[in-house]
């Protein structure tokens, strides 16, 4: 069977369907194998937090786990790629393919800290989340017999989510160009398939002064910085007034925008169908796109390619970027959480390889979402 085709399997449709859910337990045993040694890799990475672009041990780490996968050369290794910080690690059957381009599949790992209390947003997660992932659609379809289908598994380690928007980096270095769908998971205290991520910067503001003498004639001055300073001030004042759905980001000149995360419901439904049957309680869809979350630079890639950035509890009520988080993205229990997490992100990618009426719907959802944004950016 190839992406976008149909199998002729005897005993129709129903029997495609039973082979496809026991390649989804082919990957979620291929996560439990190496349940120990992607435990490892989010704990050397939560045990020496590095800020944005300085992720040289996080990197170090992450290249050196898929160089050693078994057997010996899985992965094509890409280190610093395209930014210091950031890798590739390409996987796709030996040989090759007689087929038409392969399907093109991304996992996404975060690997950032914060200042002072470290990885208070769980990003150690995030990366062993993205890996696992990766390693469950792989060793699915290495189970398949025959030629090999036209796949390639393609993680990309993404640095500076937390300041400065490394994605969007490589969006502009081309990272994104040939990937299809991409898939990561962020830690959370609920577990919804989407949040609306309220971050988009639709407003530039510059402020120009004019030079004086300061002693001799410093009327004949614009300030400029004050200005600056003032509007800051009055917008920070501003936000105790407003409703708990506005979000107002002030960035200082230079920053990447964040754009919103464009929600994709072909996406997002059949990894709630596939997260349910491993158990995971999701908040209802009501309090989905009603509810709000951060900013983060995968909005951005949502813009590029169709794309699923889930939630999901660690076992802990700690608020993310406290210390508590810090301590929950750490534990023992988080374990639990983000390898049933990277089990139903590898089963939603089977989806999406196997079921080419899904493929199409998601490629349609995205092409929706972006006449959309285009439209409401015409209206201002």
């Amino acid at each position: 069977m190839r992406p976008g085709e149909e199998k002729p399997v005897e005993g129709g449709p129903s029997a495609a369907v039973f082979e496809v859910e026991l390649l989804k337990l082919r990957a979620a045993e291929c996560i439990d194998e190496a349940a120990e040694r992607l435990g490892a890799l989010s704990r050397a990475i939560w045990s020496k937090p590095e800020l944005a672009y300085e992720e040289h041990h996080a990197h170090g780490v992450l290249t050196r786990f898929f160089e050693s996968e078994r057997p010996a050369a899985s992965w094509a290794v890409q280190p610093h790629y395209q930014l210091v910080t950031a890798f590739r690690a390409e996987w796709g059957p030996p040989g090759g393919w007689a087929a038409p381009r392969p399907l093109h599949l991304g996992f996404l790992c975060e690997y950032d800290a914060l200042p002072g209390i470290g990885h208070a947003c769980g990003h150690n997660l995030i990366a062993e989340v993205g890996a696992a992932a990766a390693l469950g659609v792989k060793g699915a379809l290495e189970s398949l017999p025959g030629p090999p289908l036209p796949v390639k598994v393609i993680v990309l380690g993404t640095p500076a989510e937390e300041d400065g928007g490394g994605k969007i980096d490589l969006i502009e270095a081309g990272a994104f160009k040939n990937l299809d769908v991409v898939f990561m998971a962020h830690p959370s205290q609920e577990n919804a398939a989407y949040l609306p991520d309220v971050a988009e910067h639709d407003v530039t503001v510059k402020y120009y002064g004019k030079a004086s003498h300061a002693a001799a004639y410093p009327w004949e001055g614009l300030n400029a910085l004050d200005a600056a300073v003032l509007a800051y001030s009055n917008l920070s004042v501003l936000r105790q007034q407003m409703k708990p759905t506005w979000r107002v980001h002030e960035i200082k000149g230079g920053a990447h925008d964040y754009y919103n995360v464009l929600p994709n419901k072909s996406l997002w439904k059949a990894y709630i169908e596939n997260g349910k049957k491993l158990g995971i309680d999701f908040i209802s869809e009501d309090a989905m796109l009603n509810g709000s979350s951060g900013s983060t630079d995968f909005g951005n890639v949502t813009f590029v390619v169709p794309g699923i950035h889930p939630y999901f509890y660690i076992g802990s009520n700690a608020l993310n970027h406290t210390e508590q988080y810090t301590e929950a993205a750490g534990s023992q229990e988080a374990q639990f959480y983000a390898l049933r997490t990277a089990k139903a992100l590898a089963m939603t990618a089977l989806d999406v390889i196997f079921k080419p009426e899904l493929l199409e719907s998601i490629r349609e959802d995205f092409k929706l979402k972006l006449q959309e944004e285009e439209f409401l950016n015409t209206v201002e």
